[in-house]
């Protein structure tokens, strides 16, 4: 299972005290590449787009594998799955995340047919807007789902690999339909990544 290992009582801290910053958090597009990632509504309305600067020189190998399945359509049409008000928006399970008309009850829980990463940890803190791959408890065990932060969430500072920025679509990534708090942040009827393209 890949989905983020939190402690209970460190998300009700967490939530407790964090707050999504009233407009988007600044970074500049880097190096890149960039992912691009249009968002839909669970009846398939556009909703807009959300880009992500990759951060290749601080986890190489795991912005690597985001760059293949994206340009290998992987991505596309998977869902948001977890969803948590000011802390953090999670998709990328290629494996059981698809909406495609089936169910996505088991999204969270799977990968991609490719190896897990090994940790790529490094000095990029998670603020609003950053990017991490979500992991089982193995710090090893990264593969294809990720998240985008929608507050700071420092303590998960040196346990995940940042991956990459927000760097265009505050607005859309807020607006992604939010998960149960009581579940875990589980979405029903989720939003999900209408397509996914790379710009180098």
């Amino acid at each position: 299972m890949r989905n983020l290992l939190i402690p209970a009582f460190i998300l009700a801290a967490s939530a407790a005290h964090a707050q999504t910053p009233a407009r988007a958090p600044a970074h500049e597009d880097g190096p890149g590449p960039n992912m691009v990632i249009e968002v839909a509504g669970a009846d398939g309305t556009a909703k807009g787009t959300i880009t992500l600067d990759l951060l290749a020189d601080k986890a190489p190998n795991h912005v690597a594998r985001l760059v293949e399945l994206a340009k290998s359509g992987a991505y596309d049409g998977v869902v948001f799955h977890r969803v948590i008000a000011d802390f953090m928006a999670q998709t990328g399970d290629v494996e059981h995340g698809k909406q495609d008309g089936q169910t996505t009850a088991m999204a969270g829980t799977g990968g991609s047919d490719l190896p897990d990463l090994e940790a790529e940890f490094n000095d990029v803190s998670f603020q609003a807007g950053t990017v991490g791959m979500a992991r089982a408890q193995d710090p090893n065990s990264a593969n294809s789902q990720f998240f985008i932060d929608l507050a700071p969430a420092t303590f998960l500072d040196g346990q995940y690999t940042v991956v990459g920025q927000l760097i265009d679509g505050w607005d859309v990534l807020n607006d992604i339909k939010k998960g149960d708090a009581a579940a875990n942040g589980a979405v029903e009827q989720p939003d999900y990544m209408a397509r996914v393209t790379i710009v180098e």
